[in-house]
């Protein structure tokens, strides 16, 4: 068949469908025919799902002109997921396909959600189109003859590219794809990936720089202008000293209108526990939305998740609750409006987000901002910004991940073993190892046999053996099901399952909040009361009660920090103060009476201005520093100058910090001329003094912790009968002092204090501030009081005390009376 007829299937097939094929949708098809690898940038609901099944199965009718009577069973093609969520909604699009053409294809799914039962099938016959996440895949290169499996694969696809990059789980796709290529000699590589700031080197990272697959290949961007309306929840009143929190459910009813207007509203929320407090207060407000409000985390049952899917597919609910768990692709049409509750802290998460509403090509996306604290109305006018600008960011791809590296080669190992030098070969063109010496991959070689130098007296560590032929192979079958059981790049808390007592799956939780829970209690988890009866095995006990309760499970990294673009953009709109009124947002118009008297109490600082403020309480004495750079690099820069200004003269610190700023709380006054004049905000001997500063070994062995279970020197047990976390800790605790204090130039202890630097710490968007702040004019006001910029910091500290929610918002409310009267 020639590329023309082929292509006249594929209109055909659109017009069956009374839609038209985009110019980037034929490009894609042209570039996959030719042989071609490439990058596709395209928006959620563009159709970039059929710009690369179309052209899959294509090939295969090319190739098989018989389709239609005979099938060639086999794997042909591998799409990649990042959520599972996703993978329903994908193969309904290859199957839609595959059927129309009346090829005998099939499809199916391989993920954590897939019953033993079906991989057992799968194994013994391969889909000919396969929908997978990076860890399934893993699995599958840990089978015994993978490489037949994969020998006539033509294809594979990573969705949302710009989710893995960045992330250990891409690291992990950069290592498979190096493999697949040598085993699939026909493989075409296509990554999916939506507007970053680094698409070129997206595509180097996806394709390895300066390989034969990268030389060969396109970067096709679907010019599909979007239109995204964005509309903040202005509050009818506000406080003039703000806090965390105190506004978000206190804006409900704002909210009932837009979810009554609309056939389907997705609310998100940044973490799991807001979602459960959101969804709990909307029935307890308005019980006439029972059975027309869902929730949606990824903490919840897979069976509740995909029916709450399917229901917004049906137009059956009026509104879910969701978090990051509906982020990507699934394509949801009937969604017309998306609430985002509180500042999503990142333009590409905010842009993705409002893309759920509208989600069809040319359709207008509608997004409602609500802050749940007033200064967040900047955020809002920010993203106003982002959007007119069309506001892009990088995502900074990892580099030397040498605990990914030892799980691959694990894996390799116990499948059917490899050779070193052609291994070698493979990764070398990678992006992340593209820099290994042959001294690094030699340590990693005898890690793998010998264990470290300092634990060679130790077998468990010892997990490979060397054959004759110099084959690195895993002959131990314990070792072999403990590394399959082990697989990921994801490390959490333990999780233990939430059970019925008489049977029934509910979700899970981390094992921290059910450690604090006594026999009794009763928590809200999954839009229910339940009361927690025991712990049994890896398994809560519950039952439901009709008890109110405040208590709600929270889970481990719930807190966002700002972007650096979008800091960059909040600077800017804090600096539009000082415009003409009539060229001011309506957010910033509306934070008026707080910019009043924060320039009464102290100054808005202008585009040339760094604002330190100082002033006394029954605290202590505080000093506040406004960089406006989200909280990690606060974190570390409050470290920073707490240390330097003790060099001075002896004083500590206590340290409080959010998106905006950060405070320095001491028992005595500083003397903060002496300190500006002595060279604070200097970036040289950054690295020096933040080891000095921060507790950077206690960091790194929090980091440790992850890189211990990714490499497989720490195991976190089996299903059903996980490892305790402390016990984890201590075990990764143990080994980092034994490497400290034997064997300090350990490749994995020093990417831990390495990650620490460049991941949390960000190290190098620090030192940027740090230049920036040195050319901006200081300007230090000592105040009598706390001002509207500083009081969200203060009471931000105060949260971290063990009182109740009831307590604190008690306590700050009479603070902020105390303040407004003065």
């Amino acid at each position: 068949m020639t590329k023309e007829e082929l292509h006249k299937i594929a209109e055909n097939w659109f017009q069956s469908q009374n839609w038209k094929p985009f110019p980037f949708q034929k490009k894609t098809w042209n570039a996959f025919q030719q042989g071609k690898h490439g990058l596709l940038n395209a928006p959620t609901g563009s159709g970039k799902t059929y710009a690369l099944w179309f052209p899959i199965v294509l090939n295969y009718i090319k190739k098989n002109p018989e389709y239609r009577t005979k099938h060639k069973k086999g794997l042909k093609a591998i799409w990649i997921t990042p959520l599972r969520a996703l993978s329903q909604e994908i193969k309904q699009s290859a199957e839609r396909v595959t059927k129309d053409l009346e090829t005998q294809m099939t499809v199916g799914i391989r993920s954590g959600d897939t019953s033993t039962n079906e991989r057992s099938q799968q194994k013994r016959n391969m889909p000919d189109l396969l929908i997978t996440t990076p860890e399934s895949l893993q699995l599958l290169l840990a089978s015994k003859g993978y490489d037949k499996t994969f020998k006539n694969c033509s294809a594979i696809v990573v969705d949302e590219w710009h989710e893995l990059l960045g992330t250990k789980r891409g690291v992990q796709m950069e290592l498979a794809l190096s493999r697949l290529k040598t085993v699939s000699k026909n493989l075409r590589i296509w990554g999916i990936s939506a507007t970053i700031g680094n698409l070129e080197q997206a595509r180097a990272v996806l394709l390895g720089p300066q390989t034969e697959a990268h030389r060969n290949s396109v970067m096709i961007r679907a010019n599909i202008k979007k239109k995204i309306t964005v509309k903040s929840i202005i509050p009818k009143q506000m406080e003039t000293f703000p806090w965390r929190g105190h506004l978000g459910i206190r804006l409900l009813e704002d909210i009932v209108p837009i979810i009554n207007n609309s056939r389907t509203t997705l609310l998100f929320t940044n973490t799991r526990s807001q979602c459960e407090i959101w969804f709990q207060k909307i029935l307890e407000k308005h019980p006439e939305y029972a059975g027309e409000i869902a929730m949606h985390h990824g903490s919840i049952n897979k069976e509740t998740r995909t029916w709450v899917e399917q229901a917004i597919r049906n137009e059956s609910l009026k509104a879910v609750v969701c978090t990051s768990s509906l982020d990507l692709g699934v394509d949801f049409a009937p969604v017309e409006t998306v609430v985002q509750i509180g500042g999503p802290k990142g333009v590409a998460r905010f842009l993705q987000r409002a893309g759920r509403s509208g989600h069809r090509p040319g359709k207008e996306s509608v997004i409602y901002f609500l802050p749940t604290h007033a200064i967040e109305l900047i955020e809002a006018s920010a993203l106003q910004q982002a959007v007119k600008q069309n506001a892009v960011e990088d995502r900074i791809p990892y580099l030397n991940s040498y605990d990914v590296l030892l799980q691959y080669l694990t894996t390799l190992a116990v499948s059917d073993g490899f050779y070193p030098e052609q291994i070698f070969t493979e990764i070398k063109q990678t992006f992340c190892y593209q820099a290994i010496s042959l001294e690094q991959w030699h340590w990693l070689l005898n890690f793998l046999v010998m264990g470290s130098q300092s634990l060679q007296t130790y077998d468990e560590y010892k997990k490979v053996e060397v054959g004759e032929d110099g084959k690195f192979k895993v002959n131990n079958k314990g070792i072999a099901m403990r590394h399959r059981f082990q697989i990921g790049t994801i490390v959490g808390d333990a999780n233990l399952t939430v059970r019925y007592q008489k049977g029934g799956y509910i979700g899970s939780i981390e094992e921290y909040f059910i450690s604090k829970l006594t026999q009794g209690d009763v928590f809200t988890f999954a839009g229910r009361n339940l009361e927690f009866i025991r712990i049994k095995g890896m398994q809560v006990h519950v039952r439901n009660s009709k008890k109110r309760t405040n208590k709600v499970p929270s889970w481990m990294g719930g807190r966002l920090t700002l972007s650096a673009r979008m800091s960059e953009l909040l600077r800017n709109e804090l600096y539009s103060v000082y415009s003409p009124s009539q060229e001011q947002s309506e957010e910033i118009r509306s934070l008026a009476h707080i910019f009043e008297r924060q320039g009464r109490e102290s100054i808005v600082p202008r585009p040339y201005e760094f604002l330190i403020e100082t002033f006394k309480t029954r605290e202590g004495y505080h000093h506040i520093f406004y960089p406006f750079e989200g909280r990690f690099v606060h974190e570390a820069m409050g470290s920073l100058f707490g240390y330097r200004i003790s060099l001075l003269s002896p004083i500590t610190f206590s340290l409080a910090f959010n998106d905006y700023g950060f405070e320095l709380l001491s028992d005595r006054q500083i003397d903060m001329q002496q300190v500006i004049d002595n060279d604070l905000f200097t970036a040289e001997y950054l690295l020096e003094d933040l080891q000095k500063s921060l507790n950077s070994t206690e960091m790194a062995r929090r980091k440790f912790r992850d890189i211990a279970v990714i490499s497989g020197m720490v195991f976190t047990g089996y299903p059903y009968k996980q490892i305790k976390m402390k016990h984890l800790q201590s075990n990764s605790q143990l080994l980092f002092d034994v490497f400290r204090d034997y064997e300090p130039n350990n490749l994995l202890f020093q990417q831990a204090f390495r990650e620490t630097f460049e991941h949390q710490l960000e190290e190098g968007r620090l030192r940027m501030a740090l230049e920036r702040m040195a050319t901006q004019e200081i300007i230090w006001r000592h105040c009598e009081q706390p001002t509207p910029f500083s009081f969200p910091i203060i009471t931000d500290r105060l949260s971290r005390e063990r009182l109740s929610s009831e307590k604190l918002a008690d306590r700050i409310k009479r603070m902020a009376a105390i303040l407004t009267k003065k």
